[in-house]
């Protein structure tokens, strides 16, 4: 009898970080594992790399709790932060000085995943507002029609 847990083809985790400085690490480690569990150990590195960045902004940015919510989608995995800060940063990012000591984030998001963006929230129906950023790594996406 295997002791391998029956993992569906598609699922999803949602990761919920208190405004601390803490929630980088812990969002890393929370993704390493998911990742590693669900046998996409080849994308853990970027992927802990680019949520580590969004989390810090959703720390430095926002003065309320995060969330951090990771879905598989067939080959592709997407993960989305949320925080309470409805401002946009601007999704066309120019290149940063290498001196810079803020401002890479995004740079690594536009670098790094397959596919990423974003959009504020706003007069939701639940009350949610805030901004959520997202980026995708995996295998390109089936055209749509």
């Amino acid at each position: 009898m295997s002791h391998e847990p029956d993992l569906a083809d598609d699922w999803e985790y949602t990761l919920q970080v208190p405004s601390d400085p803490m929630a980088p690490c812990i969002a890393r480690r929370t993704l390493r594992t998911i990742f590693e569990e669900h046998g996409f150990l080849e994308l853990a590195d970027t992927a802990e790399l680019l949520t580590s960045e969004l989390v810090t902004n959703a720390y430095r940015y926002s003065d309320g709790p995060a969330s951090v919510r990771v879905r598989r989608d067939g080959d592709r995995v997407r993960v989305a932060v949320w925080d309470t800060n409805p401002r946009m940063p601007a999704l066309d990012v120019a290149p940063v000085a290498d001196e810079a000591e803020q401002g890479r984030g995004l740079g690594l998001v536009q670098r790094c995943a397959d596919s990423w963006g974003g959009f504020a929230l706003r007069d939701q129906p639940q009350g949610l507002v805030g901004k959520l950023i997202w980026f995708e790594l995996g295998a390109p996406a089936a055209p749509a029609g």
